[in-house]
Parts: C-alpha cells; structure tokens; sequence
C-alpha cells in the first residue's frame, strides 16, 4: 500500500491544479483605441474613456478597451488604421478623408442641421444607417457610433462679417469636406489641417481664423487669438464624426459580447457624444465672452449668401447619390425633422 501513496499524492495535486484552473477567470480580451484628441478633451474624457469604462463593465469584464496616450498615426489616417487591423478601434471625421468613399455620410455635414448636438447626432445616426445605408460606407470596419458637434462657426481675427463681400481675403482653416467648398464658394481661402495644428499657425499669423464649433475656442486655448464669431441658425456647418472597430476584432467577440457592446454604442452613444458637444458648446462660450470675443448672429445678407451655396450643394450631392438608388433630399429633410424634436 506504501508504493500507492506517491502516485495518490500526485492524483491529487493534479486534480488541485485542474479545480484551480477551471475556477480562474478567462483572460480579458484587449482592445486597443488610438486617439488622436488632446487627452484633456472633453470627447475623450467624456465620450472615449467613459465608454472604454463600460465595455468592460457591461462585458463583466471579459472585453476591455485600452486608450492609447498617443495616437498610432495622424487623425485623417484613423479609419484605415482601423481598417487594416493596425488599431482594434479609432475615432474620427469622415472629411478628414480625402477621398469620396464617404460620400452618403455627407449629410453630417450640411448647413441648418440643427442647435442641440444630442438631438442631431441622434438623427444623424438614424438617418444615416437606417437611410443611407452607412454600414456599406465603412468597408473593413463594425460601425459602433457615429455623431455630429454643435453648430459650426466661422472664427476670424480680423473683422466682423457684415456682407458676403466680408469674407474676401481671409485664410481660414477648415477641417475638409463640404465646409471646405462652401468658404472657398463665398470668398476665403481655405487651409486643411487637424486640430492640433490650429494654435501654432493662428496664433503666428499663417491663418486669419477657423472653421470650428464654439468649444474649440477654450479646447484649443484660441480666444486670445480670434476677435469676432459668426453664428449662424442650425450651423453654418456640421462635422460627421464615425467610431469603428477593425471587423474581424469584432468577429472574434462572442455574440454576447457583441450584443452588450451594441447595446452602449449606436444610438446610445451618439446622444452620449451630443450631450458631451452641448455642455463644452456652453463653456467654450462663456469663455469666449470672457476673451472679449464678439459673437454675432450672421445677418440677413449673410445668410443668404450661405443658403444659396447650401441649396446647390445639397442639390448636387442628392444627385449623385441617387445614382445608387438613394433619395438624398428626403433623407436630409427627415434629419433635420428628427433633430428638431
């Protein structure tokens, strides 16, 4: 019976080690998020991490998301990063690229869309998925959100703008896409670069202003640099912002965490983004109050002006997509009809 006893120790140890294992929990999976905003951001701090926190919440902590201090690449690279696998998910503009692979996406962009960013980000999502069909748009990657900020302004330091004929001349920064073509249209020239770019060059003189929501002014430390804004009713413009994750990440997710995951993104995380828009919309411009920024509406001939651009612009967007079957117009009035609910 002694020979028995080393060969029962070992049974049990090992019958030890299999109940330990199996009691351990499953190693998390890690996602990985390169953002490209200033850390302090209100997105990032308000969107980005909080919603990194509840991926692993809602998942009882089986996914988690790790955001990266720096990002892998510049911001108009983000959607490729994503789509080639080199970032499990990412943020970003659809104008920051360049080409026209996001074209349906454009209606993120327009004039009038709306004054409160929860309530258009909400329609934007809507409309543009159940609509436009935005998933077909975002090749390569799982569509988890997308959303829209407050209403874009026109910031200059040099002179009010009174007439169409005011805009003549400046050198205004623009972040791409329809905004773009509308202050080349009534006058400016116009710069691309990414946000973190702006201060160097409106603070040293390379530009006369920016293209940006109120909030950019105290994000980017610009107030002391920008003497008169224009507002204008519903947006001179908007920016289509998407959030994306590498597709076949996202495939290697069980469906149940697929689903919780879904369950925080989409519509919910649109509005989440708005909310986040609308409260730094109201610090960003107490601060520029307190800059001594002139604010002022656009007037009547100013808005003209942008109206006549705007209604040829989506005019001609309509068109072209309905080469493929969609009906741009319809879906553009039934944005602006959600976003103002």
């Amino acid at each position: 019976m002694q020979s028995l006893k080393p060969a029962f120790k070992r049974l049990s140890l090992a019958s030890a080690m299999t109940i330990g294992l199996t009691a351990m929990p499953a190693m998390a999976e890690e996602l990985v998020l390169s953002s490209w905003l200033p850390p302090q951001h209100p997105i990032v701090t308000g969107v980005i991490q909080p919603w990194a926190a509840d991926v692993a919440e809602v998942t009882e902590g089986r996914v988690t998301v790790r955001v990266l201090p720096k990002p892998l690449g510049p911001p108009p690279a983000h959607f490729d990063l994503a789509a080639d696998g080199d970032a499990d998910i990412v943020y970003g503009l659809h104008s920051f690229t360049r080409d026209n692979r996001f074209q349906r996406s454009q209606i993120g962009q327009f004039s009038f869309l709306g004054d409160d960013a929860a309530a258009t980000s909400k329609a934007y999502w809507n409309v543009y998925t159940n609509t436009l069909d935005a998933t077909a748009e975002h090749e390569g990657t799982h569509l988890l959100s997308l959303w829209v900020h407050g209403p874009g302004m026109f910031h200059n330091n040099k002179r009010a703008i009174e007439s169409p004929e005011d805009f003549a001349g400046l050198k205004i920064r623009v972040p791409g896409g329809y905004v773009s073509q509308m202050v080349e249209e009534i006058g400016s020239t116009t710069q691309f670069m990414g946000p973190g770019e702006v201060f160097e060059r409106l603070s040293t003189g390379v530009i006369d202003g920016v293209t940006f929501p109120i909030e950019a002014l105290k994000a980017f430390n610009l107030s002391d640099h920008v003497t008169h804004t224009m507002t204008v009713p519903g947006g001179m413009y908007n920016t289509s912002w998407f959030m994306v994750m590498n597709e076949d990440r996202w495939a290697d997710l069980s469906a149940e965490d697929q689903a919780a995951i879904s369950a925080i993104s989409g519509e919910h995380l649109a509005e989440m983004a708005g909310n986040v828009w609308n409260a730094a919309d109201k610090i960003g411009l107490a601060h520029a109050r307190d800059a001594g920024v002139d604010i002022a509406p656009a007037n009547d001939a100013v808005l003209a002006a942008l109206t006549e651009f705007a209604t040829a612009a989506e005019t001609a967007w309509a068109a072209e997509i309905s080469d493929d079957g969609f009906d741009g117009l319809a879906a553009l009035q039934e944005l602006r009809t959600q976003a103002a609910q």
